[in-house]
C-alpha cells in the first residue's frame, strides 16, 4: 500500500525551488545572432542557471565536499554532488555538510545517483542517469523532491518530461573530457530539445566561458559546469561565469 504522505505520480508536489521555462530560440549562433536572441528573449533561469558539478580534481587538490563549499561561497546556487566512486557513507556525509551550507545560503543541493542518500541527507533532490533507478520508482522514494534526468536524445527527453522529471540534462553538447558521454550534440540539437519538452533543460558537456552563451540562447535553463570551474580557482571562475549570466539577464 502507497503511504499517504507520497503524493501520487500524477501530481507534481514540489518542495524544491520554483522553475522558470525557457523557450528555444533558434537564431544563427553568431556574434549578430546572439544580439538578436537578447533582444528577442530575456533567459529566464533555472536554479540560477549554473549547475556545478563536483568531480574527482586532482589537479586542485580538494575533495567534492570543499569544491561544493567554494563553489556555493561564491554565489553558485545549485550543486550536484557527485562521488562516483566514493562508499556511500562518504557521499552520506559530504551531502550532510554541503546541505547545511546550502540552506545558509538558499542554494539547492543535489545527490547524483543515489534516491536514498538524498533523503537521509535532506537535500533538495537527486540527478539519475539512465542505467540508475527508473524515474517512476524514484518518484516513489522521493516524493515532491526535485528528480533530474540525465538524457541524450530526443526520445529520451521526451519520456522523461512524460514521466514527471522536474528537470533534464542534455548532453553532451560540445566535446568533453570529464567523462566518456558519446560524442557532442551541438547547439542545434540542444535547441531542438529545448523546443520539445516543457520542463527546463540543463545543457551540460563542455560548456566553457566561452559558449555558455550560446547554451543559453539555444533555450536551455541552465548550464552544468564542472572542470570549467575546479580547473582554476573555483570561486574566480564562478564569479566569472555568474557576471555572464547576469548580462544576459539585464539586457
Amino acid at each position: 500500500m502507497t503511504s499517504s504522505i507520497i503524493p501520487p505520480l500524477h501530481k507534481k508536489t514540489r518542495t524544491g525551488p520554483s522553475f522558470f521555462l525557457v523557450g528555444p530560440a533558434v537564431f544563427p549562433m553568431t556574434d549578430s545572432g546572439m544580439k538578436e536572441i537578447n533582444k528577442k528573449q530575456k533567459p529566464s533561469l533555472y536554479l540560477g542557471g549554473i549547475c556545478f558539478l563536483t568531480g574527482e580534481c586532482s589537479r586542485c587538490g580538494l575533495s567534492a565536499a570543499s569544491q561544493g563549499r567554494a563553489a556555493i561561497e561564491a554565489g553558485i546556487k545549485w550543486v550536484q554532488l557527485r562521488m562516483k566512486d566514493a562508499p556511500r557513507k562518504d557521499v552520506w556525509e559530504a551531502a550532510l555538510y554541503l546541505g547545511g551550507l546550502a540552506r545558509e545560503h538558499g542554494a539547492t543541493l543535489i545527490i547524483n545517483d543515489y534516491p536514498d542518500v538524498a533523503l537521509a541527507a535532506g537535500a533538495d533532490g537527486v540527478h539519475l542517469g539512465q542505467d540508475d533507478m527508473p524515474l517512476e520508482e524514484a518518484r516513489l522514494v522521493m516524493g515532491g523532491k526535485l528528480i533530474g534526468i540525465s538524457t541524450h536524445d530526443m526520445a529520451q527527453a521526451k519520456e522523461a518530461w512524460a514521466g514527471g522529471a522536474d528537470y533534464i540534462g542534455f548532453g553532451p553538447v560540445y566535446r568533453t573530457d570529464t567523462k566518456d558521454a558519446g560524442p557532442e550534440k551541438g547547439i542545434p540539437a540542444l535547441a531542438e530539445i529545448c523546443g520539445a519538452v516543457k520542463i527546463p533543460v540543463v545543457a551540460i558537456g563542455g560548456i566553457t566561458l566561452q559558449n555558455v552563451r550560446q547554451a543559453i540562447g539555444a533555450g536551455a535553463g541552465a548550464v552544468a559546469v564542472s572542470s570549467a570551474l575546479y580547473t582554476g580557482d573555483i570561486r574566480e571562475s564562478a564569479g566569472r561565469f555568474l557576471e555572464i549570466l547576469k548580462d544576459l539577464q539585464d539586457l
